[in-house]
C-alpha cells in the first residue's frame, strides 16, 4: 500500500555536519575576532567577567532566591487507634440514628394537609439539621 522511500544519503551526513559546512566560516572569524579583542583588552574582559559573577551573586540572593518550605509536622502515633476507629463508628451510627428519627418527624409533618406555626418551625428545623449531618458525612 505504501511503498518505501529510498534515500541515496551517505550516513555521516548528519544535521550537526551540515550546519557546521554552512556557518562554520562565520564561527572561525567570529573566534578570531574574540581572541584578537582578549589579547588586545584583557583587563576588560576579566573585569566583565568579575562583574557578572557579582551581578549572579547578588540576583541569586534576591530575585532567585527560593522561599523556604515550611516543615510538615508529623503527626505523633495514637495511643489507641483501635478505640478511635470505634468511637468514629459510634458517631456515625449516632448520626444515622438521628437522621432516621428526623426522617420520619418529615414524613409525618409533610402527610399532614394543613400545618400550624409550631410544625412549620419543626419542619425548617428538622430539614437543617438533616443538611448539617449531610453535610459532616461527606
Amino acid at each position: 500500500m505504501w511503498r518505501k522511500i529510498h534515500s541515496n544519503r551517505d550516513p555521516r551526513d548528519t544535521l550537526f555536519s551540515e550546519l557546521k559546512k554552512e556557518f562554520q566560516p562565520y564561527v572561525v572569524k567570529g573566534a578570531a575576532r574574540f581572541r584578537s579583542a582578549a589579547a588586545t583588552y584583557p583587563r576588560l574582559f576579566f573585569a566583565g567577567m568579575i562583574v557578572a559573577l557579582l551581578i549572579s551573586l547578588a540576583l541569586s540572593f534576591t530575585v532567585f532566591r527560593q522561599p523556604d518550605k515550611l516543615v510538615t509536622s508529623v503527626s505523633e502515633p495514637r495511643a489507641n487507634p483501635a478505640s478511635d476507629g470505634f468511637d468514629q463508628i459510634m458517631q456515625a451510627t449516632a448520626k444515622m440514628r438521628e437522621t432516621i428519627r428526623l426522617k420520619g418527624l418529615v414524613d409525618s409533618l409533610t402527610a399532614k394537609k394543613q400545618l400550624s406555626k409550631a410544625d412549620t418551625l419543626l419542619l425548617d428545623s428538622a430539614l437543617d439539621r438533616l443538611q448539617q449531618i449531610h453535610h459532616t458525612l461527606k
